[in-house]
């Protein structure tokens, strides 16, 4: 039995793929958990009023993702995880010049849409993404205040409080891709048993096996309901979905499963979803959340066709364990999301979209790389490929909102994921730009580029495009 250690910053599998709704986890996910954990801290106090403002890059883009919507009903309780999304839209415009709410805690206070502000000028040193809330209890002059701050993928953190550590009883702890591989190495097996022998002493093995399940189910309903979606994207961008409408061309023309087209539709179809703020599963984030479930039903869909789907084949029927094929993609996928979360920064607002986008799709390439059975050298080798070409990304989505550029840049970093895992399968593993040195790389990137390309909509396509 190891001693119990913390497991060197890393987030939880099950916390890095969560279950939530969109359009965005650290503009509507992480603020909507912020104001629950604001409300819950007011337990047993005559609030009488409340105040909320959304600054920095929440300020900037706000409106656009939802975020003082998910605030109201994050005060009002409402999980992220759980809610009806339909419970979240539109909530914080009718609350006009003052109604009622109920707190988390029971707590009944009246409040106004002027009493959630954006101030997109206002900037922490925290982090970019942050949340100034203020209660009045009682007749007191002087409120209480918390800060908060949205740090990606949904996760929060209280200015002045540490940070939570996963503090368990783990086998394999590992800081960085290299101890990682060592670990491999020693214990002679691969990233995702090492990943799963560390997560099953947290949560115990059937809680594990149970919370990937839920996780991929969530995936693949996402992406089913996106392939039937027609019309527009709300919001007022007038964005048309397109994955029904790909989805029916390619059934009417033939095309076969494996084609890249229905990979990009796979992806289109995810990330429509998230735009539409419909339930959806961070990975590692929202804007993200496309690229890892398409690449794995496409290959589900494409390697179950080659083999049968369990059907007869030469006289035997041939299975599949789809879960284990599920595990290994999503557990080896984790381990890169990990590092990056750890070492760099998985928010957009931090980093641009290297941090999500490039983040994904270098988890994308080690999760479809393993299950294509490379090694752990060769699939790190397959999440550096990916990751060193989305160097330099900018998050600057029009209009702040999850719709241009991000759905499309989901469909093409599903396709560079596959090709860097195929491109890394034909070598030994041995390459020179490591892992590390290329999330180091975007950790150093992300801090040197300008605040305007940081999720902000104050430059690049955000500028550039006329919208009405």
């Amino acid at each position: 039995m190891s001693a119990p250690v913390a497991v060197a910053g890393l987030r939880s599998v099950l916390d890095l793929f969560s279950i939530g709704i969109g359009p965005s986890s650290s503009h509507t996910v992480g603020p909507m958990r912020a104001a629950i954990a604001f409300a819950r801290s007011l337990r047993g106090l005559p609030v009488t009023r409340l105040e909320i403002e959304l600054l920095g890059s929440l300020g900037s883009t706000g409106v656009g993702h939802g975020t003082p919507d998910a605030v109201v009903a994050g005060l009002r309780g409402l999980d992220p995880g759980t809610c009806d999304p339909a419970e979240v839209h539109g909530v914080w415009a009718t609350l006009g010049d003052g109604s009622p709410i109920t707190l988390a805690t029971g707590t009944v206070v009246w409040l106004r849409t002027t009493d959630v502000r954006l101030c997109p000028g206002v900037r922490l040193p925290g982090h970019p993404n942050a949340l100034r809330m203020r209660a009045w209890p009682g007749d007191a002059q002087e409120p209480i205040e918390r800060i908060y701050y949205s740090v990606g993928g949904g996760a929060i953190v209280e200015e002045g409080v540490a940070p939570a550590v996963r503090t368990v009883s783990v086998p394999h702890p590992y800081a960085s891709a290299a101890e990682l591989l060592e670990l491999c190495a020693d214990q002679r097996c691969d990233i995702a048993e090492i990943v799963r022998r560390n997560e099953t002493a947290e949560h115990g093995a059937k809680a594990l096996e149970r919370g990937l399940a839920e996780r991929w189910i969530a995936m693949r309903d996402c992406l089913i309901a996106g392939l039937a979606g027609h019309g527009t994207l709300p919001r007022g961008l007038g964005t048309p979905r397109r994955a029904g409408a790909l989805a029916d061309s390619l059934r009417a023309d033939g095309v076969a499963l494996d084609a890249p087209e229905w990979l990009q539709a796979y992806a289109i179809a995810v990330n429509e979803e998230n735009a539409a703020g419909h339930r959806v599963v961070t990975a590692p984030t929202n804007g993200a959340a496309g690229i890892i479930p398409a690449v794995l039903h496409h290959h589900l869909t494409v390697s179950g066709e080659r083999v049968g789907g369990g059907q007869h084949s030469a006289g035997r029927t041939v299975a599949r364990d789809t879960a284990g094929i599920v595990r290994v993609f999503l557990l080896t996928a984790a381990s890169i999301g990990q590092l990056m979360a750890r070492n760099a920064s998985i928010s957009g607002a931090d980093i641009g979209c290297q941090g999500e986008v490039g983040s994904a799709a270098a988890m994308a390439a080690a999760g479809y790389c393993a299950v294509l059975g490379g090694s752990p050298a060769v699939v790190e080798n397959a999440a550096e490929i990916a990751l060193e070409h989305h160097l330099g990304l900018t998050c600057d989505p029009v209009a702040g909102l999850v719709q241009i550029p991000c759905i499309e840049r989901n469909a093409i970093a599903a396709g560079t994921a596959m090709a860097a895992a195929r491109l890394a399968l034909r070598g030994t593993g041995s390459h020179r730009v490591s892992l590390d040195v290329a999330i180091e790389t975007v950790r150093q990137t992300g801090h040197d580029m300008s605040h305007r390309y940081k999720e902000t909509s104050d430059g690049g396509l955000a500028v550039t495009v006329p919208y009405c």
